[in-house]
Order: C-alpha cells, then structure tokens, then sequence
C-alpha cells in the first residue's frame, strides 16, 4: 500500500510524479500551531500545460472506454479511499485544521461519492424524442466536453476532489486537478492512490501552484472544455471567459426563524450550520433573521451555544469543538470585519476576538447584535465563526432581508407552519432552502446558487449532466431503400 504523509510532495502528470523544474517549492503551514508542515512543487506555465496537454492526448481512447468500466475505476478509488482513511483524516486535520470527527466524515463522504458516480455510469442518459418528420428519429445523447479542470478551494479540500472527479471521469472526460496553496498535500497524497488504481496515464493529473500563475492560465488554455471551480465570486468572474463552467462561489446564507418555530430545534441546527468546518462553508448559516416575538428566548440561547464552544488545536486536544482558520490572512480579516461592526453600534454577545492558543489562527465563536441590514457584516461573506442576528416584524419583511444580497447559495426557514414554510421556499431567491434542519446538501441533491453564488452546480444526476454536452442526431430512415 502506498505511504501518504511525506515531508514533500510531488506533482501527479500524464502518469508519473514530478517536482517542478524550476525547483520552487510552496511551504504549507499548520493553521493550528503556524508552523511548518510540508512543502509542494510550485508549478510552472509550463507545467500546467503539459498537464492540460496530458489530459488532451488521453481524452479520446478515455470516451471510448464503456462507461460502467470507466465507473469500476472509481469504486475502486471508493476502495483505496476507505482502506487509507486514517492516514488521509491525519493530513486534512494538520493541513486544514478540521476536528476529527469532520475530518472522519469528509474522508468517508468523499469515498461515498466516488461509489454513487460509479453508479451514475449505468444511470445518466440522453433522450429520444417525437420527430416532426416521417421516418426520423430525434436522438439527444450525452457526450463528454474533453478536458476538466478542477479547481479546488481549501475548505473542503478533499471532498471537493471527488466532487469534481467523479462525474467528470465517469462521462468519459479527462481531468486536471488544482488544488489550493494552503491544502495542496491532501490532493497530491491521493494522486498516490490514483497510481495505485491504475487509471490510463493522462486521465487524471494534480498540478500544484499558486493560483494567480497557474490557476489563470489553467482557465485560459483552450484545450480545456470545462473548467469546475470552488472558491470566491471573485475567483469566478476570472475565469467566466471559458467556453463552459462550474462555479460554485460564494455564499451569506440567512436563517429565518418564525415565532412559530421549535427554538430548540432552530437554535441546534443554526449553531451547527455556523461553528461545522470553523465556520468556514460556503453553505454556513451567515445571519440570522428572528421574528420579534422569540428573539430574546433565541439569542439567550444561541449565546450560550456558542460561548460553550470548546476552541482547541484538533491534533492535540481530541475534545476540540472547533480548530482554527485557515491562515493569518483569514484571521485578520474577521477581527477587522468584527470591529468595524462592534464601533457601528454593534453589540458582542459572546466572543469577538482571536483565540490565543498554540501560535495558530484562533477566532472565538461570535454572536453580534444591533447590526444593520446594509452593514458589511451582514451583507459581505464572512466564512468564519461569527452569526450576526437580526429581527423582524412579519413574514414577508423577514424575505425582503434575506434576498436583499449579491449571493444566492443556501437558505433556511425554522417554522411549524406548512404556510410559512411553502411561502418562503417560493419567494426565497438561492438555489438551496432547507425547512427545519441545518445546512448540508445530499449526494443525491443539487448544489447550485443564484446571481454571484455560482454557475451550474454539483451532486446528483444534473451534477453529472454538467460534464457533458449535448449531442442532438436527427436519424431520417428510408424504408424504401430495404432490401
């Protein structure tokens, strides 16, 4: 079996492992501790060419290979996932900062997912449809786009492999996989796996680097079909000049909580959908809107939930409710966010300031109040540790509030009432709206946003259909012609 962890990791193209040859290297750092992990190959243009290239020159025999045999490949990536589980939960905990127990969960979610595309193989389909001409066959087939590129954010960093790969492979598509500077470990110590399965030298390649080098002409290339990125809305407008894409960008998902709502139920969910991941999901509830009537019983409650968070380094402390931010970068900017907020006239319930422990990049667990609807807080992404809470009068004002933003992701409503709730889901304006429950989506589901949250989306059969193109074949017969 192969070792995963290493002190250096190699790049993964056309079939062998590869440091760069410029020799620059990027240095990755425990968010936990702020000190050294491992280092990764820092691509060159070059580089990521020829992985693009690789792709290219394997694309053709790869459509040809029978889809359900393209689907073996990946159960028995599912396979090798599961057999190296500990080691993979181990690089993730150090590299990204999850607990264990998300850390477990992302590594067996992701080698779900691999099984249920590979039973997308005998699933996705194209259609034949009514003709208005005699003799002729209208025939709308599904057929791969060529070559993926996978852009990977951090937060998810190896799920959201899996999440690009596995539909992409099973349509017959060949796949360049990027992985984020911060997380490039966990991507390159897979590659190790997908040696071990064997798949065709080209079909999947791992190309490390900074993202601003390579990233941007991983998008330009033309050789690439389709480019499937998870990151900002920033990030997504770069690369909008693609022939076809797959963004899931950004999010600033409101809760709403009617004065009919089960308090405890909303409280759990919201918290959970808040602290998951250090906050930092593009799905997490980011602020909340509470009808007046319950709103001193909810954020008493929603106060005393996250003040009793646990913050700790997940590799030292296993009883760690929370681990750290990304990087300095992300701790700064939500301190900067939340003291803005607080000389507004915002007011601290619980936390508000970084997490002094073991050098690593610490937030506490913040619920603010008396913000305003157009304050930064409530209408920029946070994407960490931080619910701001506001109220509202009636139904309709509290979905005024909640459309009111530039993202369209997730959304949720907590209420008892069929009306309220079959009110809010056809007036809410995001792709996704849980009732009574927190925010994560099924592999069966769809994971697509509005406006600047994305274009496309993932998960389930429409996730699948994202990787391929249509084929529309018009098959006039002549009858007359039989012999």
């Amino acid at each position: 079996m192969a070792e995963l962890q290493s002190t250096h990791y190699q790049m993964y193209i056309n079939g062998k492992f590869m440091d760069s040859a410029s020799g620059d290297v990027e240095t990755v750092i425990d968010p936990s501790t702020g000190k050294k992990l491992w280092t990764a190959p820092a691509a060159t243009i070059e580089e990521a060419r020829a992985a693009v290239d690789a792709a290219w020159t394997a694309k053709n025999a790869w459509r040809r290979v029978p889809a359900p045999t393209r689907g073996a490949y990946l159960r028995k990536l599912a396979t090798l996932v599961r057999e190296h589980e500990d080691e993979l939960v181990k690089i993730l905990m150090l590299e990204q900062g999850k607990i264990h127990a998300l850390a477990k969960i992302e590594i067996e979610f992701s080698a779900d997912y691999f099984d249920y595309m590979a039973n997308a193989a005998r699933v996705y389909s194209g259609d034949v449809m009514q003709s208005d001409n005699e003799n002729e066959n209208i025939i709308i087939a599904r057929q791969p786009i060529g070559v993926a590129v996978g852009i990977i954010a951090w937060n998810f960093p190896f799920f959201l492999i899996a999440r690009k790969m596995g539909p992409a492979l099973v349509t017959g598509n060949t796949i360049v996989i990027k992985p984020s500077s911060d997380t490039p470990g966990l991507a390159l110590a897979f590659a190790k796996l997908v040696d071990e399965v064997g798949l065709p030298a080209g079909v999947a390649n791992f190309v490390s680097g900074r993202g601003s080098i390579i990233g941007d002409d991983l998008a330009k290339n033309p050789k690439v079909g389709i480019i499937s990125l998870t990151g900002s809305t920033a990030s997504g407008k770069k690369v909008m000049a693609v022939a076809k894409m797959s963004l899931e960008l950004g999010g600033k998902a409101p809760a709403i909580v009617a004065k009919d709502a089960d308090i405890d139920l909303a409280v759990q969910a919201i918290f959970d959908s808040r602290i998951d991941n250090n906050g930092q999901i593009c799905n997490n509830a980011e602020r909340i809107y509470v009808q007046e009537d319950v709103a001193d019983e909810f954020i008493k409650k929603m106060t005393a939930k996250m003040a009793a968070v646990k913050v700790g380094n997940p590799n030292t402390d296993s009883d760690a409710e929370m681990g750290p931010l990304i990087n300095q970068g992300a701790l700064d900017k939500v301190d900067g966010l939340v003291q803005r907020a607080v000389e507004a006239g915002g007011q601290i319930q619980t936390g508000g300031h970084p997490a002094d422990i073991d050098g690593g990049f610490f937030y506490e667990p913040t619920v603010i109040t008396n913000v305003a609807q157009d304050s930064e807080i409530v209408q920029n992404e946070i994407f960490e540790p931080v619910l701001p809470i506001l109220t509202f009068k009636s139904i309709p004002e509290a979905i005024e509030m909640a459309n009111d933003t530039v993202y369209g992701l997730t959304s949720s409503v907590y209420t008892r009432d069929l009306e309220t709730a079959s009110y809010v889901a056809n007036e809410i304006e995001f792709g996704e709206t849980y009732i009574n429950r927190f925010n994560f989506e099924g592999i069966q589901g769809f994971h697509a946003g509005w406006k600047q949250s994305g274009v496309g989306g993932a998960d389930g059969i429409h996730g699948v259909e994202e990787f391929t193109n249509t084929h529309v074949i018009y098959l006039q017969r002549h009858p007359e012609n039989l012999k």
